[in-house]
């Protein structure tokens, strides 16, 4: 016995409970003439011959009391094995002893990876009242460490095991983005482990993940300007729109292009959320569709607190909403029976849907299809329209506190980005201006 545990034995005051022994030592077989494998079923004696050196290379492992069990009322013990030396597996117990002497210590349990992950997973959705569309990026980047971690206990995880696992989904091809979701992720998991008393040790704390190369170019023309229409494009696309445009087409994007509202928000804004006297629209909501099924779409919270907001509208806009919401009321006459009736301002008028809301799919194909034939960028998106707004009301010398305010952001460095670019340009007339007047005097 070593001084440091006789200390803690004598501390405890008990004498030393820790049992040491080499797990797996198959060295008697070499003077077994029995042919078995297993020590008990030796009848020739070599299974109890105890020996002095072991040249198989089993590892040692110590057995240590830590408690009763509170039901059954039995001893409950605890190992620990992998040990190459008899010292080492003794130090390995001395520091488990006087973690018990010090209610610190943690028996950590065989869970794996996969197991607890579900467990952890279960506990986020309830505690944090998470919505669907980001449980379904966390299980996204749980199925990224699983191709590490699957069905390894997470006490055996260790620190450079996980950076290795984030090194790996670099090389693999992952974004920066991508693989920081994923350690995001991978640490809320490890630490309810330790609150759960599952492990003792966070081997996400002090992990980096790998960053993007960024090249000389790059670094040179790093001011990345989103995409969004110009004005004279935007003109040019809501006339193609109402020339070309197919059921309601001129509506939907005349909507988003005129209050920068996002396209899951547009899909469920409801004849309820439209006030005329006041002029203005309410946005309170969201359309989760994830499968694209047209029926079974879920309504959810926006994006954030913030994003939750009354915008003041224009009777130019207000004309188009109660053309559509009078149309929905003729629709509902009509399929009496079948009719979806929730007050969705964007909703199908055909016998096979009618009052269902727009998917985002839909509207994202609408609008490429009227890109292509005004001959404008076909890499746009309805969520270009949103930059569009903001590049529009910058333009027109709102503030960026109240584009924000109206679009919902409390803080945005895209809508941040777009403003700065359109408000930079202008003041760069204004210095060409200036310089213009003074050259004719």
């Amino acid at each position: 016995m070593t001084l440091n545990r006789l200390i803690i034995c004598i501390l405890k005051g008990m004498i030393a409970m820790a049992f040491f022994r080499r797990r797996g030592c198959v060295c008697w077989q070499k003077n077994c003439n029995c042919g078995v494998s297993n020590k008990s079923e030796c009848t020739c004696g070599a299974g109890k011959v105890k020996i002095k050196k072991c040249t198989c290379g089993a590892k040692w492992e110590y057995i240590i009391e830590v408690g009763v069990n509170p039901r059954s009322g039995k001893r409950k013990q605890a190992s620990k094995g992998g040990f190459n030396t008899k010292d080492e597996a003794e130090k390995a117990a001395t520091v488990a002893e006087y973690e018990l002497l010090n209610k610190t210590y943690v028996q950590e349990s065989n869970v794996n990876f996969k197991d607890f992950s579900k467990q952890w997973k279960e506990n986020y959705a309830i505690t944090n009242k998470v919505k669907k569309g980001t449980l379904r990026i966390r299980e996204h980047e749980i199925n990224l460490l699983m191709q590490y971690f699957e069905y390894l206990p997470l006490k055996d995880i260790k620190k450079k095991d996980y950076q290795k696992a984030l090194n790996g989904l670099k090389v693999k091809g992952y974004s920066e983005n991508t693989i920081s979701g994923v350690h995001t992720t991978g640490g809320m998991i490890f630490r309810l482990a330790i609150e759960w008393e599952q492990i003792k040790n966070d081997p996400t704390k002090g992990a980096k993940v790998p960053k993007d190369k960024v090249t000389v170019e790059e670094i040179e023309n790093n001011e990345e300007i989103p995409k969004y229409l110009e004005k004279e494009d935007l003109a040019l696309f809501l006339k193609a729109a109402s020339k070309f445009g197919l059921e309601n087409d001129y509506e939907i994007f005349m909507t988003l292009a005129y209050t920068g509202m996002r396209v899951g928000e547009l899909c469920v804004l409801r004849d309820t959320d439209l006030n005329t006297q006041e002029e203005t629209l309410s946005i309170t909501k969201t359309l989760y569709n994830p499968t694209n099924n047209r029926r079974k779409y879920e309504i959810e919270t926006p994006k954030t607190k913030k994003s939750i907001r009354k915008i003041t509208i224009d009777k130019e806009l207000i004309k188009p909403l109660n053309k559509l919401i009078t149309k929905q009321k003729s629709v509902k006459m009509k399929y009496r029976t079948t009719y979806h009736n929730k007050g969705f301002i964007f909703a199908y008028s055909n016998d096979e849907l009618p009052g269902y809301p727009y998917y985002i799919k839909f509207i994202e194909n609408r609008m490429a299809r009227l890109l292509k034939l005004a001959g404008l960028n076909q890499d746009l998106t309805p969520h270009s329209l949103r930059h569009t707004h903001v590049s529009l009301l910058a333009e027109a010398g709102v503030s960026l506190p109240d584009i924000m305010d109206r679009l919902g952001h409390e803080d945005d460095d895209i809508t941040k980005t777009v403003y700065l670019h359109v408000t930079k340009t202008k003041k760069k007339e204004a210095s060409q201006k200036f310089s213009e007047l003074m050259r004719n005097l």
